[in-house]
């Protein structure tokens, strides 16, 4: 068992059934996925740009990744359907849980002049994004390999109802939000 199961077994589950009073503890909140992702607008015109991307990405998430293509030609960007145009991956049960310890463990407290994450990004069902402006926070990355620094989104998944439910269940998990 991981360790963030464990944490979220013995201490999340009681904490948020007695905050929102929840009889079973089926009902609690818990996450269901973490999608990352990084847009190459400049793969456009370099496609050599998303090998590192897909090489950087599944370093990140243990997991590999997946190229995305414009779903439409789009005559200003010079971009046709099809186009790879992005990298994305999509984590689970274990990798997802291991993942979310490190981003808050590990990446986030590498932040320059970190403060704390927004609690304004929730989305209306729980759900929160959160964009990182450089991707060398994440231990796995060699700074010597690195081309082009690149951001990435990261989309977390709960199954809470309402973003305040969201947002206790992620505060509860150790998600440094800001005051």
């Amino acid at each position: 068992m991981t360790r963030l199961k464990e944490l979220y077994q013995k201490d999340v589950v009681p904490q948020l059934m007695k905050n929102f009073n929840y009889r079973n503890p089926m009902r609690v909140p818990r996450l269901e996925k973490i999608t990352l992702n990084m847009g190459l607008g400049e793969a456009v015109q370099n496609v050599k740009i998303l090998d590192s991307a897909v090489e950087e990405l599944s370093l990140i998430a243990g997991q590999r990744a997946v190229i995305t293509r414009a779903k439409r030609s789009i005559a200003a960007f010079k971009l046709r359907e099809g186009m790879p145009i992005g990298v994305t991956v999509t984590l689970r049960r274990n990798r997802m849980e291991e993942f979310f310890d490190k981003l808050v463990n590990v990446a986030l407290p590498r932040v320059r002049d970190f403060r704390g994450v927004s609690g304004k990004a929730f989305d209306g069902r729980g759900n929160y994004s959160l964009g990182i402006r450089e991707q060398v926070i994440f231990p796995e990355i060699n700074l010597d390999k690195i081309d082009k620094v690149k951001g990435l989104n990261i989309s977390i998944v709960t199954t809470a109802k309402t973003d305040e439910e969201g947002k206790e269940l992620l505060r509860l998990m150790g998600m440094p939000f800001r005051n």
